[in-house]
């Protein structure tokens, strides 16, 4: 069986504009239900978003952001749901991650900008010792959808997270992840080109994180919504971690968790 330490990341939104309505709990009951089921499922990590990214959604203030978060995070530390899960925030703003920490103690800072919109980001991040995700991302939420202009998209993914390792080398972060960012400035067919090249990511020495769960290079392709496709999400799971995938981050954790354990059982027989 594989040695490899693969985690699932279950997706809670505490906002009402997350483009799969399953995946949003605003109200405080609806997260702890979710976060329990979730963590029943298996997940590893808690990633929780309060402010949305997808293409054409309004992007909330600071105060907005933080306001939303704030009574989740805690409930979080009231109710201990499991000293074994870990605790992230989807957030780029560096005042939230510090205003976190200091309710909600040691998370993870999943970070959609990979530190291109706050300077401060990755200084805050190193000095408060915390994993971080950097992902790759051409423009802003607003402009990113007009970025589909590429040369090579698997060289220039590349050569982004060398620049990045350079630029958290200057504030001391080492302890990061690195996400392709699916979805983000890429055309679909872009998307499947570095599916199919993900192991190459691998040669950066950090864990690669995919967020491929129900995006639209899966339902456009098929002509469906959304939520018809887990099942297709599931098979794009698969092949992500036979490519070399080290995080999953989803919103369906129990069917996740059973493709890992497919991957675990095709490699304890190759």
């Amino acid at each position: 069986m594989s040695n490899r330490d693969i985690k699932v990341m279950g997706i809670i939104n505490v906002n009402d504009d997350s483009y799969f309505e399953q995946s949003r709990a605003r109200q405080i009951d609806a997260f702890a239900s979710r976060a329990e089921r979730l963590i029943q499922e298996g997940a590893d990590v808690i990633d929780i978003g309060a402010c949305s990214t997808r293409p054409g959604a309004e992007m909330v203030d600071s105060e907005c952001e933080w306001g939303r978060l704030n009574a989740v995070l805690e409930l979080w530390n009231r109710k201990s749901f499991s000293s074994s899960v870990q605790l992230s925030i989807d957030t780029f703003r560096s005042e939230i991650v510090s205003r976190a920490f200091d309710v909600a103690g040691h998370l993870t800072v999943n970070d959609i900008s990979a530190g291109s919109e706050d300077d401060s980001m990755l200084k805050v991040v190193s000095s408060l010792h915390l994993p971080y995700i950097a992902m790759h991302r051409r423009g802003t939420c607003a402009t990113m959808h007009e970025q589909y202009r590429y040369e090579n998209i698997l060289s220039e993914v590349l050569d982004y997270f060398r620049k990045f390792e350079q630029k958290a080398a200057l504030v001391g972060l080492e302890d990061y992840i690195i996400d392709p960012g699916f979805g983000f400035s890429k055309s679909i067919e872009e998307n499947y080109v570095l599916l199919n090249n993900l192991s190459a990511l691998r040669q950066l020495h950090h864990p690669v994180l995919v967020g491929l769960s129900r995006k639209r290079m899966i339902y456009e392709t098929l002509g469906i919504t959304p939520q018809d496709s887990l099942p297709a999400t599931c098979a794009i799971h698969l092949h992500a971690l036979l490519a070399g995938a080290d995080i999953l981050r989803v919103h369906d954790v129990k069917e996740a968790v059973e493709c890992v354990k497919l991957y675990h059982t095709i490699e304890q027989f190759r």
